[in-house]
């Protein structure tokens, strides 16, 4: 059965790879034998939490073309978690964007880059850095640090670090609430400010 999984993310010789020990594999080879031991078990659902990570684009690319094809043959669920957000984009149906543990944005990956409204999700997608801007331009980032997940403050955890801050942020936690056009984003300044 675990030949058979390694056949099933395309390691070559699967038979004899099964002798060998991780440091033997290449990164992107050590990905899919990962991902063959998530197929073990016949899941309906996988959880890939950073599956392409620290691999170059085409085995990236390789790597998630291998998901796709997996999860249609064995008629299974992905749930991809991964800060590369071109990498979310291109492979998933909805998009959950987190902040201190908590989610505060969700909404279609066709609507990410154009229709994203919490200000945590838009300095996400201003800090990724792009061909196109000016070699003169400084790059975009989030001020400040994230909070201790311990010790959050109170109201919304992202207030430190938003230049759109009320009082209102600063004392309570918006709640995950769900827009006219079926996103929900946990934001008190959407509807008047964001829109």
């Amino acid at each position: 059965m675990a030949a058979d999984r390694l056949r099933d993310v395309e390691i070559p010789t699967p038979e004899a790879q099964l002798a060998k020990h991780p440091h033997e594999l290449s990164g992107g080879m050590r990905q899919r034998a990962m991902i063959a031991m998530g197929l073990m078990t016949e899941p309906v659902l996988l959880i890939a939490d950073e599956p392409t990570t620290a691999l170059d684009v085409t085995v990236q690319s390789q790597i998630m073309d291998v998901l796709h094809r997996i999860t249609a043959e064995h008629s299974a669920a992905v749930i991809l978690v991964s800060h590369n957000l071109g990498l979310i984009s291109q492979n998933c149906d909805r998009v959950l964007v987190m902040y201190a543990g908590r989610v505060v944005e969700e909404l279609p990956a066709a609507d990410l880059h154009t229709r994203a409204r919490h200000p945590y999700t838009r300095a996400l997608l201003a800090a990724v850095p792009d061909m196109v801007r000016p070699r003169d331009q400084e790059l975009a980032y989030i001020p400040g640090q994230a909070p201790d997940p311990g010790n959050l403050p109170p109201g919304c955890p992202f207030h430190a670090r938003c230049a759109l801050a009320t009082e209102r942020c600063r004392s309570q936690r918006p709640p995950l609430e769900l827009q006219a056009d079926g996103s929900s984003v946990a934001c008190w300044v959407t509807a008047e400010v964001l829109v």
